[in-house]
């Protein structure tokens, strides 16, 4: 009776249409990268773009930009202000953050009331903007899930390592329990080539038909490129750092497939 009541709820909740998320079971398959880098080639193209931070645990969006916000997400749900108020501009990469607070609790402990609120304010912060980028948390919790069913489209990261793969599948099974029309897609992160991550992606294609009557399409394949981890250790944005590497090419074909709608 109550997986019945969660599902229609999450049927009927209001949408972030512009909103996309981007997701993992597992942490340290590099989600934040993409989502920072994502918003990067957004801008790029001439869409106004937010990057959201939803992991007040762990943020670390406005580290791996170098950024030092006034204000940021705890501010918003301790109540201290509206959410445009923690909005900051990262100038290098031409878009805006929200950024999380780190070691302040975790969005999993929110209760249903104000991770409402979050929603509807993320909802009316969003008409500002062309796309609405949801750094979302690892794991598989309620308030993860919650969030990537309220974007339009939720991208789930994940690399070749067994652990990643296991909560890739974990987390699209526990998200289409909560909304079963949701528009999943898979990213592969970190392959060694092209041909290795098709094998990934197969394998959590296969599981995924098997056990759950479905297939998330491929939102593309981003190869192990030694340029991202320079960037990352210099809090610069890649198309800043090195506008040509192959892995900003690998990222321009997800944004591609993700903005020809589900």
């Amino acid at each position: 009776m109550g997986d019945a009541v969660t599902t229609r709820s999450a049927q009927t909740s209001p949408r972030l249409a512009n909103g996309i998320a981007v997701a993992s079971g597992k942490g340290g398959v590099g989600k934040t990268w993409l989502s920072a880098t994502l918003c990067q080639v957004l801008a790029k193209q001439g869409h106004r773009v937010l990057l959201f931070d939803g992991d007040l645990g762990l943020a670390n969006v406005d580290i791996q930009l170098g950024l030092s916000p006034a204000k940021d997400l705890g501010g918003f749900l301790s109540g201290q202000y509206p959410l445009s108020e923690a909005v900051s501009r990262c100038e290098d990469g031409c878009f805006d953050v929200i950024a999380g607070r780190s070691g302040s609790g975790s969005l999993a402990s929110l209760p249903a009331e104000a991770l409402a609120k979050l929603g509807m304010a993320l909802i009316e912060i969003s008409s500002g903007y062309d796309w609405v980028i949801l750094d979302l948390g690892a794991g598989v919790e309620r308030t993860v899930r919650q969030l990537a069913t309220l974007a339009r489209t939720c991208l789930i990261v994940a690399t070749d390592e067994p652990t990643a793969m296991t909560d890739a599948y974990a987390m699209i099974k526990l998200t289409r329990m909560h909304s079963p029309n949701a528009d999943l897609r898979l990213v592969i992160n970190m392959a060694q080539n092209r041909m290795e991550g098709e094998r990934t992606y197969a394998t959590l294609r296969k599981a995924c038909e098997s056990f759950l009557k479905m297939v998330p399409p491929l939102a593309g394949i981003i190869k192990r490129d030694p340029k991202v981890r320079d960037a990352i250790r210099h809090q610069v944005p890649l198309l800043v750092r090195h506008p040509r590497t192959p892995a900003v090419e690998d990222v321009e074909t997800v944004a591609r497939q993700v903005l020809q709608g589900p």
